[in-house]
């Protein structure tokens, strides 16, 4: 069982970064491939971004890239998401996920998540 505990979103204005964390309890935190996810109300979840236990292994979605900047960090067991220009648009729910091995940008491939973090951003 992993859990896994979102925190840094908050109000912010446009054009602002923000940094949002996920702290897991797994002991093998280099075995599961770590994701952020997001959701507005009313949509489906949408993938962000991935990472395996190997930098190699990151995978963004194409609407975010060179905005959003996923890493971890092995000692803290903690994955992070930079997001950078915040926009409007960026007010939603983001979510942490975990699963063994690789990364993937399906969210069925997730078997443990957060609880989920709000981030608004006003113009």
């Amino acid at each position: 069982q992993v859990q896994l505990v979102e925190s840094g979103g908050g109000s912010v204005q446009a054009g602002a970064s923000l940094r949002l964390s996920c702290a897991a309890s797994a002991r093998t935190f280099s075995a599961y491939a770590m994701a952020w996810f997001r959701q507005a109300t009313g949509k489906e979840r949408e993938f962000v971004a991935g990472v395996g236990w190997s930098v190699s292994d990151t995978i963004y979605a194409d609407s975010v890239k060179g905005r959003f900047t996923i890493s971890r960090d092995y000692g803290e067991k903690t994955v992070y998401l930079q997001i950078s220009s915040l926009r409007p648009e960026d007010t939603v729910v983001y979510y942490c996920a975990a699963r063994p091995g690789y990364s993937a940008s399906r969210s069925s491939s997730y078997t443990y998540w957060g609880q989920g973090i709000q981030v608004t951003v006003s113009s």
